[in-house]
């Protein structure tokens, strides 16, 4: 009797370690069905095949602009940061064009709202309206906003997300650009600021 009481305890006692191994090896996002594709837009990688139309029903094709050279893909939007940081790209849009750079903005805004904001803006660069956020899921991102800069070829050099009012990240960009198209790199932090302060001075003179 006691034998058999043993051999039953023995049995218990193995079956559970088994059983606590098993556990140990199970992975939970696998079986739960949670695994995370890998992230592919990625810096060093090849930058996703992208078309959209832009205002005017005209299409888009990245594949065809990096052909020609560097593009500056921005997924942005008319929020005041985003507001405040676009006199930045849109300087370093103007000192790097002459050179090859493309410069893209994709707008999560309403079609008119955008056509309001590109008039008051004087915008001179490409862009196009997506309202639904497509771009995002395709640039795998969902920072507002996000800056690509994409090298000849189709290549992405640099990936900069988030928003930043002072210039201090375009400045970086600008570097990055710079690098790419083999010039001196603009500080368009202080362009703006010279620029922001001659039409200070100007408005102060005409007040006086």
């Amino acid at each position: 009797m006691k034998s058999n009481l043993s051999a039953l305890l023995l049995l218990f006692v193995l079956s559970g370690s088994s059983a606590v191994v098993f556990a140990q090896e199970k992975k939970p996002d696998t079986v739960k069905g949670k695994v995370k594709p890998a992230k592919t837009v990625v810096i060093g990688a090849d930058a996703p095949e992208f078309k959209i139309k832009d205002t005017n029903g005209n299409e888009i094709d990245l594949a065809a602009l990096t052909d020609k050279g560097p593009v500056l893909v921005r997924l942005t939007c008319g929020c005041k940061g985003c507001d405040k940081e676009l006199a930045y790209f849109q300087t370093l849009h103007d000192e790097y064009k002459g050179l090859g750079l493309t410069s893209l903005a994709i707008f999560r805004e309403p079609d008119d709202k955008v056509e309001q904001y590109v008039q008051q803006k004087k915008l001179k660069m490409m862009y196009a309206v997506d309202s639904k956020g497509d771009s995002w899921k395709i640039f795998q991102t969902k920072t507002m906003p996000t800056n690509f800069l994409i090298e000849k070829g189709g290549k992405i050099r640099s990936i900069a997300a988030g928003c930043d009012p002072s210039g201090l990240l375009a400045n970086k960009v600008s570097q990055y650009v710079a690098d790419l198209l083999e010039t001196k790199k603009v500080d368009v932090k202080a362009t703006v600021t010279r620029k922001q302060e001659s039409v200070s001075s100007d408005t102060e003179t005409g007040q006086q």
